[in-house]
């Protein structure tokens, strides 16, 4: 979804992203419904409207700036998505607890730092059957912080989405694109991080796993 707004001689364009669920392989049904807290996320992205980055052509000269509102919220709101499809029971805060203490319906809180949130669109000169050639990478990058309510400090780390395109070539394809908006590769890099999340060995220690309850064997065939 794209919006344009006229700022002085490069036009501003914003886009919308959303989560998207599964994205990522593994990442689903793997923990118990346990409730943790998620507070928004902090970071130095303002809660308006943030630039995210540029549409540039083949000159290099940027044409549109590319920018999110409220990138913090865009995070938090796919984390809560993520986490609960991962099968947690997240709970969204309307701000940090004081001494980042779980709220009291919850055993954990999961304290997040948006690091960066950006995409960049190159256009290149070559024209092909799929269309004007250009390059496009989006990057979505966190640090975690996962608390009990002893105050125990259970797992710390960062985790980098990245989506870029076009992807490798396959057999003789030379330039075939998956997405080509902005607001999708964003949308991709941000399902990206959060789903690799749920898969970080030590986040997963961390926390109760889904019990999978083992099928009954087959009887015994008699001779």
């Amino acid at each position: 979804m794209l919006a344009i707004v006229a700022a002085g001689c490069t036009p501003r364009t914003r886009i919308v992203v959303h989560f998207l669920p599964g994205f990522v392989p593994g990442s689903q049904n793997i923990f118990a419904p346990v409730k943790l807290g998620v507070p928004p996320a902090i970071g130095d992205f303002s809660s308006g409207s943030c630039d995210v980055g540029k549409i540039y052509d083949v000159t290099g000269t940027a044409q549109t700036t590319l920018s999110v509102r409220d990138p913090k919220r865009a995070f938090t709101a796919a984390l809560v998505q993520g986490l609960s499809v991962a099968g947690l029971a997240p709970v969204a805060l309307d701000s940090l607890p004081y001494r980042s203490e779980p709220p009291a319906d919850s055993d954990f809180i999961l304290i997040s730092r948006l690091e960066q949130f950006e995409v960049d669109k190159r256009f290149g000169a070559e024209e092909t059957v799929h269309g004007q050639y250009f390059t496009m990478t989006a990057t979505v990058r966190a640090k975690f912080e996962l608390r009990n309510r002893a105050g125990e400090v259970l797992y710390t780390g960062e985790v980098t989405g990245v989506e870029n395109e076009p992807p490798t070539p396959v057999g003789g394809e030379v330039f075939l694109p998956l997405e080509t908006e902005p607001a999708e590769s964003l949308s991709v890099a941000l399902s990206r991080a959060v789903g690799l999340l749920m898969l970080e060995p030590k986040f997963r220690a961390a926390l109760p796993t889904k019990v999978v309850e083992a099928k009954p064997s087959a009887p015994a065939r008699k001779h």
